[in-house]
């Protein structure tokens, strides 16, 4: 279990994390989420104690992480899978991690076989792919056997069998009854993996809730209709209270009205429909619509005209 207790960290005039308060409970999978410049990294490296709070603290299962006698059988993390020296082999960066930590040699083997390096385990780190050493830093965070893991952007670099991998291998640990913390900016996967969810803004918390939680309330629900008549059907949903936010030559999707009741519109008004649906909302909308006003970096829009 990771808990958060109003947890600051100031650099100069910059606040970058700012009064978070939150719990990361064993058992199932937690994203943790943030736009560019929120204070993840920060959180997560003052989590691991390699930052410290201005004010406020952070435990481990229940003890700061420099408190724990064995951190490595705590706590293992992925926060650069970089920070290994190029001319190591797999087996020897793992080897000299487990020698200092007292883990026996059969465990190094065991993560290598886990994470699917065996064929590349006696392969110098430098001619490593960025995916090889995600699946590195991956077998580094398990090679104590942790009840806590933390994971940041785990896939970069993965192929779609790694991801997969990943997936399955961050429930699986997380159906242990370990704590499972994955941050990434993929959302598509995230929606596949996490069961609950935290998105901080600006070093601030603005969700900690069910992924379910998330998605229904991130978000209005939306109805595809398909009509023949989709500017007559518009203007009947707008008239009902009902808000249209896109529409084509044969459909238009609109908010504010359930199906029944959009379905009761079009059949008083005579309005044949070919298709009516509620549109499942995706993680990356809600967290759009929850990031809104604490995004640090906007984009500027290409301007297109005359091209």
């Amino acid at each position: 279990m990771i808990q958060a207790h109003h947890l600051t960290k100031r650099y100069g005039a910059k606040t970058a994390v700012d009064d978070l308060c939150f719990t990361v409970q064993p058992g199932r999978v937690t994203g943790f989420l943030g736009p560019n410049g929120a204070g993840k990294s920060t959180t997560m490296r003052m989590i691991l104690g390699l930052d410290r709070p201005s004010t406020g603290s952070v435990t481990v299962n229940g003890k700061p992480y420099a408190q724990h006698r064995a951190p490595v059988h705590q706590v293992g993390a992925l926060l650069d899978a970089k920070g290994v020296h190029p001319s190591r082999s797999a087996y020897d960066h793992l080897r000299a991690m487990a020698a200092t930590h007292g883990i026996p040699r059969t465990r190094v083997r065991e993560v290598i076989d886990l994470t699917g390096l065996s064929a590349v385990a006696g392969k110098r780190v430098g001619g490593f792919s960025l995916g090889m050493g995600q699946r590195l830093g991956i077998a580094a965070a398990l090679l104590g056997d942790p009840q806590t893991i933390i994971l940041d952007e785990p896939v970069n670099g993965l192929d779609p069998e790694g991801v997969l991998w990943v997936r399955t291998l961050t429930r699986q640990l997380a159906a242990e009854g370990r704590t499972v913390v994955l941050s990434s900016h993929l959302m598509s996967e995230m929606a596949q993996t996490a069961d609950h969810i935290i998105v901080i803004g600006r070093g601030r918390l603005i969700a900690d809730a069910p992924m379910r939680e998330i998605l229904d309330g991130g978000t209005r629900a939306r109805t595809r209709v398909r009509t023949e008549e989709p500017a007559r059907l518009a203007d009947l949903l707008t008239s009902a209270g009902g808000h249209v936010i896109t529409g084509s030559s044969d459909a238009l999707e609109a908010t504010g009205l359930t199906t029944r009741q959009i379905a009761r519109i079009a059949l008083d008004h005579h309005v044949l429909v070919h298709e009516l649906v509620t549109l499942q909302a995706s993680l990356e909308d809600a967290y759009m619509e929850l990031t809104k006003d604490d995004v640090e970096y906007h984009s500027l829009e290409l301007a297109t005209e005359g091209r």
